[in-house]
């Protein structure tokens, strides 16, 4: 291992615990590292990401079976079709995977499954077991052969677990082992500089085994006991599991909530330096081992505090975009795209530094956090009055001026595309626009698995389960979501259609590779063109999209190589119908293409 890897990450170690823990922490990561990590994917081999890459996201039993399901999508009987075969019943990561084998047509090389541990509430992100399958899933029998078809995604819950683990039930039982795993304070203690993404208490009251109450941090709910990280037991046991995902097939690491996870009294308790150190650790043991994994940061804070994920090149791999999820939206519904423009004039060229993972929907909902200073107030009140009259919900965070919204609960196709917009056409036209956006921009496209699938708002979830996320976590029945991608007049079977048509263009252009150039162009009102080039071929895409319900119009300018679209026979003005997409690639000694949806 190279020397000042090793020595950056022990300078790490002491910057988070001091000279002498910090050492003896380090000393104990050593020992830790399974013998042959750094020979099963060394970065050498690993192939940089492409305009062939994109992402799908889903939960492992995101499809009921046929024979139907209980309402939190456990397994009942049903016959081999809904899987990969091989059984009488497949599990329902098998079904999952049998259903990717038949719709996935290349559209998608990465998969994030959503954490697929055995969980008490979150949909799988309050974790009991992280070394476990939950037994409604599978196990990592049927984790290996979606690592053998996919750049596996796997979730690293980092700030959080369950009140149900045994290392919480330890806890509470004095146990010398978990002692001081969690982070405690006085039932008085002052929460007000703390910043709070949701309205519950912070400090959550337990019953310990001898009969005493104890007040411990937690940041998201009652049932998500915090870690306490100035532990470093906690940490080395964190970094061990790291290594177990990667050993199961993991190559990229999503860490949820990584924002909050070291906490100091008197400051925010977000982004904190040693939260940005922690960080650092992971992707120099990456570094350090050489692994083909990436590191993905989920921090669903406003953009700039976002981009600080990236560091110096020397923490994230990819961030997500957080900003570009509300500001779509606010084009389709307000037919502005002026914000999104604005907003993207402004990020950082690529190639200059790492990734974005580009998305528009998600098992949570539309964070409108990340549009601060990017949107006026009242225009995007307009938007947030208009998703609500078209079923969508809004979750709140606390504020010392009282709660505030935090994000939008939604199906991203109700929201965008709701009936009031006409035929099944014309809806997945509007949907789809947005996803154009998405697939053009720099960056690492994901797709969640309902918006690939053309699924509505589930508006019975929230009743069911009593939060509003669940508005977009329906479980549906494999044989129905296969009939209605066989019937060519659904709504589902028009959004699958043009993300296939959209993701086959995307795979066969090299300026949508992330590290290409992209120039976002001048436009007014309801467009939104960017121009991807030149790859190393001298290729370029130029990409349009009207985000309003009546004809307009491109005029080009400022479009590099012009003069070659010219002698193509293109125009200097391009007409757009409603809501549509078009893309043109041009150049490199290649024919024009179009697309046009």
């Amino acid at each position: 291992m190279n020397e000042s890897r090793l020595k950056k990450i022990e300078d790490l170690l002491v910057f988070l615990y001091g000279r002498e823990q910090g050492a003896r922490t380090f000393d104990a990561l050593l020992r830790l590292i399974p013998r042959g990590l750094a020979q099963s994917g060394p970065a050498a081999h690993r192939e940089p990401l492409s305009e062939k890459d994109a992402c799908l996201i889903a939960y492992g039993d995101i499809l009921s079976p046929s024979s139907g399901s209980s309402p939190n999508g456990e397994e009942a009987p049903n016959s081999d079709e809904d899987g990969a075969g091989g059984g009488a019943s497949p599990t329902a990561l098998a079904r999952l995977r049998g259903f990717l084998e038949r719709r996935n047509r290349g559209s998608f090389s990465y998969l994030h499954i959503l954490p697929f541990h055995p969980y008490s509430s979150d949909d799988g992100f309050s974790i009991i077991n992280y070394r476990k399958i939950a037994p409604h899933l599978g196990t990592w029998g049927d984790i290996a052969p979606l690592a053998r078809e996919y750049r596996l995604v796997f979730d690293l819950v980092l700030n959080h677990g369950s009140v149900q683990s045994p290392w919480f039930q330890s806890f509470l039982k004095d146990e010398p082992s978990h002692r001081d795993w969690y982070i405690t304070r006085p039932a008085d203690f002052d929460v007000s500089p703390v910043f709070r993404p949701r309205t519950q208490p912070l400090l959550t009251p337990f019953l310990r085994e001898d009969g005493t109450t104890v007040s411990v941090w937690t940041t998201f709910s009652a049932d998500q006991v915090d870690y306490n990280f100035a532990n470093p037991e906690v940490l080395l046991e964190f970094i061990k599991i790291f290594f177990e995902y990667i050993q199961h097939g993991a190559r990229m690491v999503r860490l949820d909530a990584v924002a909050y996870i070291w906490k100091e009294d008197g400051t925010s308790c977000i982004h904190h330096p040693k939260t940005h150190a922690i960080v650092k650790l992971l992707r120099a043991l990456i570094d350090c081992l050489e692994l083909d994994v990436l590191i993905l940061t989920e921090t669903n804070v406003p953009h700039e505090e976002n981009l600080s994920y990236f560091g110096e090149g020397d923490e994230a791999h990819l961030v997500y975009n957080f900003a570009l999820p509300p500001l779509t939206l606010h084009a389709a519904v307000s037919e502005d795209a002026g914000p999104l423009r604005d907003w993207a004039r402004t990020l950082p060229a690529p190639g200059e530094g790492p990734v974005f993972f580009n998305f528009l929907a998600s098992h949570d909902g539309v964070g409108v956090l990340p549009t601060k200073g990017l949107i006026d107030d009242t225009s995007f009140q307009k938007t947030l009055d208009a998703v609500l009259e078209r079923g969508s919900l809004l979750s709140y965070k606390d504020t010392r001026s009282g709660p505030m919204p935090y994000e939008i609960n939604c199906s991203y196709l109700s929201a965008v595309a709701p009936p009031s917009l006409g035929t099944a056409e014309e809806r997945a036209r509007t949907f789809l626009c947005c996803h154009a956006v998405l697939f053009a921009l720099a960056g690492l496209p994901a797709v969640y698995f309902h918006s690939w699938i053309g699924s509505e708002q589930w508006t019975e979830g929230p009743r069911l389960y009593g939060y509003r996320r669940a508005i977009n976590r329906e479980k549906p029945r494999i044989d129905r979501v296969e009939a209605a991608l066989s019937d060519a007049h659904s709504l589902r079977a028009a959004v699958y259609a043009g993300f296939e048509k959209m993701l086959a263009f995307r795979r066969n252009e090299g300026p949508f590779a992330p590290e290409v150039p992209q120039k976002i162009l001048p436009a007014t009102g309801p467009v939104f063109a960017l121009a991807r080039g030149p790859d190393r071929g001298g290729r370029y895409v130029l990409c349009l999209q009207n985000f309003g319900a009546r004809p307009a119009e491109y005029r080009l300018a400022e479009l590099p190589a012009l003069e070659i679209l010219a002698r193509q026979g293109i125009g200097s003005e391009i007409p757009l119908s409603p809501r549509e997409t078009r893309w043109i690639g041009y150049g490199g000694g290649r024919a024009m293409s179009v697309l046009r949806i």
